[in-house]
Order: structure tokens, then C-alpha cells, then sequence
């Protein structure tokens, strides 16, 4: 795809439609289920499991039991324990520097300041079905624990056999979460956002899901808190042909497999650099497990794009705002301050994507669609809230209340003037 071309546009166009694709039809399929849920409970709830997984659940049986998590930690090989229990440290070190404390500031007369504190309650959506995503659990159940939320409760999809993955409950048992509960979809969505017999309700729900799992979160939000609408993960890897083509080319691989939706793109000037990649993309292609998922996901939405120069394909990207970015140029850091939209930044040809996804230490929850132009990475703040807080003496009253009835009398709210001016004349 050559982006020097006129005509190359018409692509770009279609990847922006890409991430603003109507959700309309999903929405459709989902509110009956959310509706549902909200209206009988578990009833239908466990219903919806069993007809969406095939999972045969009770009420009494929905929340994984204390034994559950015990087993899980023998089933889990030692070198993936210890995996995950490096990966837990770095993120916790990486949320603690993120934390915001509450602040005073005090003049003559007025003190004002933020007061913050942690969410009530939150519930953490972690995708499953076809594969286990402990390393989902830590990305968000950390800073949860970080922020000193009360209580974290976890909804996960099992299949036929009810079984929670052993990695997955191992990572719970890691962050300290305890009240783990059966299930995915848009009915857990709606079981955390209203409550049921079997699953309290929280104010807040996090995590990645399908195009289901994201409208049900769409419909609840304002009944409860939500991090973002993430849709399918997307990669873009900026090039200069200094870097080596096969791993470029494995980067963009780590996309691909993700599913057939996944968005995976090289700009570069070079071409004889792309023409590289594409080699190893193949060679690598034909060893890939997931082979199938990859090549649908590059002959859909994957693009070895040129560009006329580094500074246009800098531009792109930014325009495409993508989930992940990577500079695999000669001098990364000289290009990051050009770098305005992308969820996560990574830079040189020695920092893959995977690192990001398990070990570096920010989340790997990120937006997604073009998001990134105004959405961050999940953090710490979001399992806090701020109040604002002010105190006045009567000193400060003084000071400032004529000016405060000079703005209510502007816009023509006389009670709001009423407020200062008997305290004044007291």
C-alpha cells in the first residue's frame, strides 16, 4: 500500500469507518439479555449461561469455592507461577509511582482541595472462552488493590465444564481477589451492573470483552461506572528500515492472532524494508499455531503501508490514534516528543508489544478505535473518585463574596446572590 498515492486514502478512510463501525446490531442482540437480568435475577442469568456456554450453573454453584483456588495453585507449572508473580510486582511498583493522594491548599481565609478515595466496589470483566488471560486479572485487579478498593469482584466465561482456568485463579489469588464468579458475557455485565441473589452489584465495571460484552457495557453505563468501550486490538509500527524485518514482522504477528478482527499495520518509507517484512511475515505465518486466526486478520485489516518520509508516517499514526504504536527507528526517542495519540508507546526494536502485555509494568488495557485521541490507558484513578472541598471563614467570606454576588447577579440567579449576601449583612 503505497500512502505516496492518491488512491491510498480510500484505505485510510476504511480503517477510520474500522473503529467507528455501528455497534447497532449487537446492541440489539444484548439489551433482551441485559434487560432480563436486571428484571429476574439469576434465573435469568444462569439461563443465558447455559444457552450462550453451555454452562450448567446454580446459584450455589456460580462463585468459585475456596477449594477452587487452592488446586489451581499445584495445577499451574512452577516457571508460569513465577511468570506471573514477577509480572504482579512490576505492575504494582509501576501503579504505586501512579497514585494520586488528597490535597489542601490554604489562603488567608479559604482552604480548597481535592479529596480523594477509593471506589466502593468494582468489577472485573475477564475475557476467556477460547483462551485463559491471567495476565488480564493483574492488569486490572492490581491497581484496584493499589487504590484500596473495599471489595473486587470478578466475572470470567467457562465452558461446558464450569471449570475456571487454573492460571486465572492463580492470578486472582495473587491480587487478593477472592469473590471470582462463573461466567462472561452480556448477562455477567448486567448481573454486575444491577445485582443479583448470587452476584452484588458494584459501581464500577472494567475489562476487556467481545463486541457482546462491550455493548452490554454501553447500555449500563450511567446505572454504573465503566473504564471504556474496547473493541478488537490493533497494532502500528512505525519503521525506518534500521530495524530488523523479522522482528517487525513478529510484532505485527502478535496482533494478528488475536482474532480475525485484529488491525495490524507497518508504515514505513523504505521499501525494501517492507518488502522484508512481508518475506518474514510469511515464513513466519506458516509456523504459527494460529495461523488461520493471523492470515484472516492481515487479509482483512493488515497493510504494509508506504510512506514519503519518517514525518508522514508519524502523521498517520497519529491520525489512526492506534491501541499500540511502535517506533522501531534508529533514534526512538527522538521521534516520541512527534508521538500525540496511542494508547502505548513503544520504542526501539528491542521493546516488542509482548512486553507490554505481561511484564513491563503499565496496563495492558488500553483504548482502542481511535480512542487513544482522547482516552488513556486503564490506571489507578480509575478505581479512585475526587471531591472537591472548600472551607471559608467568615474572614474569607468577605473577601470573596462580592465577587461571587457580582457573577450571580450576571447570570441572573438572585438566590445563589441571597447565599452570600445574609451571611454578609449577619
Amino acid at each position: 500500500m503505497d500512502l505516496t498515492r492518491p488512491e491510498a486514502s480510500a484505505f485510510l478512510d476504511q480503517w477510520r469507518r474500522r473503529r467507528a463501525r455501528s455497534t447497532a446490531a449487537a446492541e440489539r442482540a444484548v439489551r433482551p439479555i441485559v434487560r432480563a437480568v436486571r428484571e429476574e435475577g439469576d434465573r435469568a442469568l444462569l439461563a443465558w449461561a447455559r444457552r450462550l456456554d453451555g454452562a450448567r450453573l446454580t446459584a450455589a454453584t456460580v462463585r468459585v469455592r475456596p477449594g477452587e483456588f487452592a488446586a489451581a495453585r499445584r495445577a499451574v507449572p512452577r516457571e508460569a507461577a513465577a511468570a506471573l508473580r514477577l509480572a504482579a510486582a512490576r505492575i504494582e511498583a509501576f501503579h504505586r509511582r501512579a497514585l494520586r493522594e488528597s490535597w489542601l491548599a490554604t489562603e488567608p481565609g479559604l482552604t480548597v482541595g481535592v479529596l480523594t478515595r477509593p471506589l466502593a466496589s468494582v468489577g472485573l470483566y475477564v475475557p476467556g472462552g477460547k483462551a485463559a488471560y491471567p495476565s488480564s486479572v493483574l492488569m486490572m485487579a492490581i491497581p484496584a488493590a493499589v487504590a484500596g478498593v473495599p471489595r473486587v469482584a470478578m466475572v470470567t466465561p467457562v465452558g461446558r465444564d464450569g471449570r475456571v482456568p487454573p492460571a486465572v485463579l492463580l492470578a486472582a489469588a495473587l491480587t487478593g481477589v477472592r469473590e471470582l464468579y462463573k461466567g462472561g458475557g452480556p448477562q455477567a455485565i448486567a448481573a454486575l451492573a444491577y445485582g443479583t441473589a448470587a452476584i452484588p452489584k458494584v459501581e464500577k465495571i472494567v475489562g476487556p470483552g467481545n463486541l457482546y460484552v462491550s455493548a452490554a457495557k454501553a447500555l449500563v453505563a450511567g446505572e454504573v461506572g465503566i473504564d471504556m468501550v474496547a473493541g478488537p486490538t490493533e497494532i502500528v509500527v512505525v519503521a525506518d528500515g534500521s530495524a530488523s524485518p523479522p522482528y517487525v514482522a513478529a510484532d505485527l504477528l502478535s496482533q494478528a492472532e488475536h482474532d480475525e478482527s485484529a488491525s495490524a499495520l507497518l508504515l514505513t518509507p523504505s521499501r525494501p524494508f517492507a518488502e522484508a517484512v512481508a518475506g518474514a511475515l510469511t515464513a513466519q505465518l506458516a509456523a504459527l499455531p494460529r495461523r488461520a486466526v493471523a492470515a484472516a486478520s492481515l487479509a482483512r485489516w493488515g497493510a504494509l503501508c508506504l510512506t514519503a518520509d519518517l514525518g508522514q508516517a508519524l502523521e498517520v499514526a497519529n491520525a489512526l490514534a492506534p491501541e499500540h504504536l511502535e517506533l522501531c527507528v534508529a533514534k526512538p526517542w527522538a521521534h516520541l516528543e512527534a508521538v500525540r495519540n496511542a494508547g502505548a508507546i513503544f520504542l526501539g526494536q528491542y521493546t516488542p508489544e509482548t512486553l507490554g502485555d505481561y511484564v513491563a509494568g503499565p496496563s495492558h488495557v488500553l483504548p482502542t478505535g481511535g480512542r487513544a485521541r482522547f482516552a488513556s490507558p486503564l490506571s489507578v484513578e480509575d478505581f479512585q473518585k475526587r471531591s472537591s472541598v472548600i472551607a471559608a471563614t467568615a474572614a474569607g467570606l468577605r473577601r470573596l463574596g462580592r465577587p461571587a454576588m457580582a457573577l450571580a447577579a450576571l447570570e441572573g440567579l438572585q438566590g445563589h446572590r441571597e447565599a452570600v449576601r445574609i451571611r454578609l449583612q449577619a
